[in-house]
């Protein structure tokens, strides 16, 4: 059996070295998918350049799925912390409409209408598994610091609609486990702003938390709900 590989968001940091991983595990096949025309990582099967409208997507994802192999790992790392549209609140009065709407765009929407867009192809996999990259200021039992209200919320959200897919994959598939992935502290252009005062020891390369991240795809049990965990296997309160 070929197993095929799919890495939307492969023009970032964690997503680059993802893919690079996934060569290198086992995968036969591994698409990247990125707004980039070209993927500056070492290794990659085909690359696929989208605009994350509608129309792109389902063109991408149709082409994939009909590609040689069974698609049994899915890893979505699309998101926004700050950009020139959004930095994170730190009061209320900061809140913007327009802001936290683009951080639920990418967030929250663009990493559900990607799994949305590969469900078909899910559902007929031998073992599937399906990580996006989450966090850990999405858990709303775990706020104790307040603050960056759209990424928290936009995050938190995002669980909660992976939640909805869990069960609904359990009906479609009971082979398939969903998981929401927190990384820690990734040593890449997003958390660069906010990286003073982290341990050395927590501020991971990409390469760490790519190979964590697949270590846990082939060890994650099967539960028919949605595994919310960080980069060492450790469960988060929802």
């Amino acid at each position: 059996m070929t197993v095929k590989a799919v890495v939307v968001g492969a023009g970032g940091g964690i997503g680059r070295a993802i893919a690079e991983a996934l060569c290198l595990h086992g995968a036969d096949a591994v698409h990247t998918i990125s707004r980039q025309d070209s993927f500056s990582g070492k290794a990659t099967t085909q690359h696929w350049q989208t605009d994350h409208s509608q129309e792109s997507m389902a063109q991408v994802a149709e082409d994939i799925m009909g590609s040689p192999g069974t698609l049994e790992r899915l890893v979505i790392c699309l998101g926004v912390l700050q950009d020139n549209r959004i930095r994170p609140e730190r009061a209320l009065r900061q809140l913007d409409k327009e802001a936290a709407t683009h951080a639920f765009e990418v967030n929250t929407m663009l990493p559900m209408q990607w799994l949305a867009s590969f469900q078909s192809g899910l559902k007929n996999a031998e073992k599937p598994r399906v990580a996006v990259l989450s966090a850990r200021v999405g858990s709303i039992t775990d706020n104790r610091l307040g603050g960056w209200y759209s990424y928290r919320a936009s995050k938190a959200a995002l669980n909660m609609m992976l939640q909805c897919a869990s069960i609904e994959f359990a009906r479609l598939n009971k082979a398939a486990q969903l998981v929401a992935y927190h990384p820690g502290t990734v040593d890449t252009p997003l958390s660069e702003p906010f990286q003073r005062g982290v341990a050395p020891d927590k501020l991971f390369t990409p390469e760490f938390t790519a190979t964590r991240l697949l270590a846990l795809l082939d060890d994650v049990p099967n539960t028919g709900t949605l595994a919310y965990v960080d980069w060492d296997g450790k469960t988060i309160p929802f």
